[in-house]
């Protein structure tokens, strides 16, 4: 008779950390009436890197499926976008969701490709892919060809009446979605899904001989994955307003400073990656002045996390304090202890 297996659950300082959290988030759904304009953009970039992080990490760090051509579906769902936009007079915010759509259906043919290589070949496949997606879209001269193109006024005019109207929705759209990725990682990782996850990570041999699907499991995620960023990266162009095939598939903006968060923040873990995003960002603005230096600090910040804290700031906290937001973690419970 095999052991249960149990769920850890959060102590006590998690739950006051719990209680914090839940204020803080109500405190920046209330945002647009205490702050700027500017720091609204900001924060809805922030939102942003979460719901990319979390993303990245759920495919690295919990799939072992590292990838570095996640910018192949920001972009893909830009464009999306500005074509639904543009072309057949959709809402833009409609068209947020419709390049999730999209984007699910363009990764079904791809993962399978994809999945053939496997370590390094696969990293570098899913570059290869995000390169394919930056040529073509430079090829179409109804989208601005290699320059890109802009959202026609009358659409930016049809999300609101007003400007802080339109800022307001699109910061709460922001919020919802970074919130809702999040979310929907902690559910799938508490799920039977979670479990075969964390076991394809661990050893893919061992646990196809425990009948996990290891296909089926992996493009469940890939999928997922995929259909979440490109709605991401639509909302990260509607607030842009504009778009290019350079910007929409840079692997720059959309890969190498994910990869850093998650890095920095704690691979394996739901918090590691929001922690990530905030450290980056204060990062960013306080160094952005430096000019390539502030890449270079970023650099050695990195370095230096992957050296003194393996797990991430994160991990390094939890480690100390016993806090854990997310309880995921699955324990083997012996029956007499029960």
């Amino acid at each position: 008779m095999r052991a249960p297996v149990s769920i850890e659950r959060a102590t006590h300082a998690s739950r006051i950390a719990a209680v914090v959290s839940l204020l803080t988030l109500v405190g920046l759904a209330a945002a647009p009436w205490w702050t700027g304009r500017a720091n609204l953009r900001l924060l809805g970039e922030v939102y942003a890197f979460i719901a990319l992080a979390s993303l990245w990490n759920l495919l690295a760090g919990y799939t072992g499926l590292v990838s570095v051509g996640q910018q192949a579906f920001v972009g893909l769902g830009g464009y999306v976008l500005f074509a639904a936009a543009m072309f057949y007079g959709v809402p833009p915010l409609v068209a947020v969701v419709l390049a999730g759509v999209v984007g699910a259906i363009v990764a079904l043919p791809m993962a399978p490709l994809l999945f053939r290589l496997q370590g390094a070949y696969f990293a570098i496949g899913t570059w290869v892919a995000a390169e394919v997606f930056r040529l073509s879209f430079a090829q179409v001269s109804a989208l601005g060809g290699g320059s890109g193109t802009s959202l026609p006024a009358r659409l930016v005019i049809g999300i609101a009446a007003t400007r802080d109207q339109r800022d307001m929705l699109l910061y709460w759209f922001a919020l919802a979605l970074g919130l809702g990725t999040v979310a929907m990682i902690y559910l799938l990782l508490r799920s039977r899904a979670g479990l075969a996850l964390t076991a394809i990570r661990d050893s893919e041999i061992a646990s196809e001989s425990l009948g996990v699907d290891i296909v089926r499991t992996k493009l469940l995620v890939y999928v997922a994955t995929a259909a979440v960023t490109s709605m991401v990266g639509a909302l990260v162009f509607l607030q842009k307003l504009r778009i290019s095939p350079d910007a929409a598939f840079s692997v720059n903006d959309w890969t190498a400073y994910v990869i850093f968060i998650v890095v920095i923040g704690g691979i394996g873990t739901i918090e590691g990656p929001i922690i990530g995003a905030i450290v980056f960002f204060l990062l960013r603005e306080t160094l952005a002045d430096l000019g390539t230096t502030y890449l270079v600090i970023l650099g050695v910040v990195a370095i230096a996390v992957m050296l003194k804290a393996p797990k991430g700031l994160w991990g390094l906290f939890s480690a100390r304090t016993g806090i854990v937001l997310f309880p995921v973690r699955r324990r083997v419970v012996h029956p007499d202890a029960r």
